[in-house]
C-alpha cells in the first residue's frame, strides 16, 4: 500500500495549553519523514484560545487546516469530521494533550505499508489511574467477547487506515456509536502493534467519567445483540424461578400447611428484585429503541461551521498587524 501522504486528525477542546508545543513538535516531526504530512485540526467547541492560536499559526514542514465545529460533538464526531475533511487517503487521529509519541505514526506507517489496510496502537505503557486502568481491560474485554473478536486486547488507541476504510467511513457517518470499533469490524486486514504512551503535559483531560460510560454504552448497542440476548435470558430465569417458587408453596401448603410463615418481607424483596430486573430490561430496549429513533430523524453527527488553512489565515493575521 502506497503511503506517500497521510492526514492526522487532531480533535482537540479547550487545549490552548498545549498546542503550541504540539504545532513545534509536528514541525520538527514532519521535516524527518518520507511522506508528505496534512494535520487535520478539529475544534470541538472550545471556548477558550485554542483557535486563535491555529488560526495564527505558521506551519513550515506540514499543511495544515482547521475545522471548527459548530458546538461540542464529542471526540469521535470530531474525528469524524476530520476524516471528512481529509485530504490525503490515508488517515490517522491523536489527540492534543502531548500524550502520543508523534514517532508512533511512523512506527504505523512503517507496519501499513507491509501490505495492511489497519493498524492499530494499543497501550504498552502509560501512567494513568487505577480507574482508567480498569476501565481500559473491562472494556477490551467485553468488546472482544461480545461485539468485535479482533479488537486488540489492550484497547485500540490510534489507528492508521487507508483509503479503502476511509471511503467506507464516509459513506456511513454513524451516530451514538465507536469511529475505532466500526474501524475494526470492517474486516481489513489489520495489525496490532504496542506503544508506549506519555503523561498529558498541561491541562485536565476531557475523558470524563460520563464519556466513559457513554462510550461504553454507545459500543455495546451499537455492535452487539448481547445486551437484548441477557433481557431475555432474565426473563427466562426470573419466569422459572417465580414457578419454582409457586410450585414449593403450593406444596408446602399441602403437606405442611403449619411452616408456611406469612409476612410482607419476602414479598417485599421480591417485588423490590423483580421490579428491578424489569426496569433493568427496559433500560436496555429504550437505549436500542432510542437509537432507531434516532438514526430514523437522520439528524446530522456533526455541523461543519468552517474550514480554513492554517497558513493562508496566518498570512492575512500578519497582514493586518
Amino acid at each position: 500500500m502506497e503511503t506517500n501522504s497521510l492526514s492526522v486528525i487532531i480533535p482537540f477542546l479547550n487545549e490552548a495549553e498545549n498546542l503550541p508545543l504540539l504545532l513545534q513538535n509536528m514541525d520538527d516531526y514532519a521535516a524527518t519523514v518520507d511522506f508528505s504530512l496534512e494535520v487535520v485540526f478539529v475544534d470541538d467547541g472550545s471556548t477558550d484560545e485554542s483557535a486563535e492560536i491555529l488560526l495564527c499559526a505558521r506551519p513550515k514542514s506540514f499543511s495544515a487546516k482547521l475545522v471548527r465545529l459548530s458546538k461540542s460533538y464529542g471526540s469521535h464526531a470530531a474525528i469524524r469530521a476530520g476524516i471528512l475533511h481529509a485530504s490525503a487517503p490515508n488517515c490517522t487521529f491523536i489527540g492534543a494533550d502531548l500524550q502520543e509519541p508523534l514517532e508512533m505514526i511512523t512506527q504505523m506507517v512503517v507496519k501499513m505499508r507491509e501490505g495492511y489496510d489497519v493498524v492499530c496502537i494499543q497501550k504498552r505503557e502509560v501512567k494513568v489511574g487505577l480507574s482508567a486502568r480498569i476501565f481500559t481491560r473491562i472494556y477490551s474485554s467485553l468488546m472482544r467477547k461480545y461485539a468485535v473478536p479482533d479488537f486488540p486486547k489492550g484497547n485500540a488507541n490510534n489507528i492508521l487506515f487507508n483509503g479503502k476504510v476511509k471511503e467506507q467511513l464516509n459513506k456511513h457517518i454513524e451516530s451514538n456509536s465507536s469511529i475505532s470499533l466500526q474501524i475494526i469490524n470492517m474486516g481489513y486486514r489489520q495489525a496490532v502493534i504496542d506503544g508506549d504512551y506519555l503523561e498529558r503535559r498541561h491541562g485536565k483531560s476531557k475523558w470524563t467519567l460520563g464519556k466513559k460510560i457513554k462510550l461504553f454504552i454507545d459500543s455495546f448497542v451499537a455492535f452487539s445483540f448481547m445486551p437484548i440476548r441477557l433481557v431475555s435470558i432474565l426473563g427466562v430465569i426470573m419466569a422459572l424461578l417465580g414457578f419454582i417458587f409457586g410450585v414449593v408453596l403450593i406444596v408446602n401448603k399441602l403437606v405442611s400447611p403449619a411452616l408456611i410463615i406469612e409476612g410482607y418481607t419476602t414479598l417485599a424483596a421480591l417485588i423490590l428484585f423483580t421490579s428491578g430486573i424489569t426496569n433493568i430490561s427496559l433500560g436496555v430496549i429504550a437505549e436500542y429503541l432510542w437509537r432507531a429513533y434516532d438514526a430514523a430523524r437522520n439528524r446530522p453527527t456533526f455541523i461543519v461551521a468552517d474550514v480554513c488553512a492554517l497558513k493562508e489565515i496566518a498570512e492575512t493575521c500578519e497582514g493586518l498587524k
